[in-house]
């Protein structure tokens, strides 16, 4: 188990509590009652548990701190005057927030999503030596947007990561670095990129970079833009795969594009 599996396992207990027998003292979220309830259904005999809840605590410990990070848990008891444990102060209680309920009630595909850095991380870290820090960053940021919600800048961060991309590769074609920065802050820089990397290449790569690009580029520019939007989820998320789908994409033909 990774802390993307805790994570999500968490994140079902924070919508469906079960404590079954076990008390939960003065917090709305004991881990140990939590996981012993899981093992039970699981078929996990009782004696069996005690040494398996010994073995994946860390990884529910940091899965926690992450939520708490995140702003959707914090250590402590619900409510002044509720029990507290010195065991529940040490990690193993907490409670919703108010951002958190709120969070808890939106849209739950994010919890089957690579949300969170560890395995994100291990999606695009092959990629982050070819595209460079300022590729990795804004990918990373926009993973972070997605799952806080904050669809808007998800959007945003996914389509600056994709000029990240499609800049580095028309440095490496035209190994002149300063000369293509200079057109990417021209006006119309983004499509002059564009034509540097793709104008001359055949039909069949100009269709698929398009097919990788074309909403990421829309989604980005109606997401910082002043006025209303109707970006969600829906289109936050397939920026993501389309963001991750460019990547392998000008990863898989960088000879064609860079070198002819």
């Amino acid at each position: 188990m990774i802390l993307e599996d805790a994570t999500k396992l968490l994140i079902e207990f924070l919508r469906n509590p079960d404590h079954g027998s076990f008390g939960k003292y003065g917090y709305e979220i004991y881990l140990p009652a939590l996981l012993r309830t899981y093992f039970r259904k699981q078929g996990i005999q009782d004696q069996d548990a005690e040494q398996k809840l010994y073995e994946i605590s860390p990884i529910f410990y940091a899965a926690g701190w992450e939520l708490c990070r995140r702003g959707i848990l914090r250590p402590g008891i619900k409510r002044y005057g509720e029990q507290a444990t010195a065991d529940g102060g040490a990690g193993n209680g907490y409670s919703i927030t108010p951002f958190g309920r709120t969070w808890l009630q939106e849209s739950n595909s994010d919890d089957f999503v690579p949300t969170e850095p560890e395995r994100f991380g291990e999606i695009l870290a092959k990629y982050k030596s070819k595209f460079g820090a300022g590729f990795h960053e804004r990918a990373q940021q926009a993973i972070r947007c997605y799952g806080a919600h904050v669809y808007l800048a998800c959007c945003v961060m996914c389509g600056a990561s994709a000029e990240s991309i499609i800049l580095s590769a028309a440095i490496a074609k035209e190994k002149n670095e300063t000369e293509v920065l200079k057109k990417y802050r021209s006006a119309n820089g983004r499509h002059t990129i564009e034509n540097i990397l793709i104008g001359k290449a055949r039909k069949q790569l100009q269709d698929d970079y398009r097919a990788y690009s074309t909403l990421l580029k829309y989604w980005r520019d109606e997401a910082s833009h002043g006025r209303t939007s109707k970006i969600e989820d829906n289109e936050a998320y397939t920026s993501l795969a389309l963001l991750l789908r460019l990547a392998m994409f000008i990863n898989d033909n960088w000879d064609d594009l860079v070198n002819t």
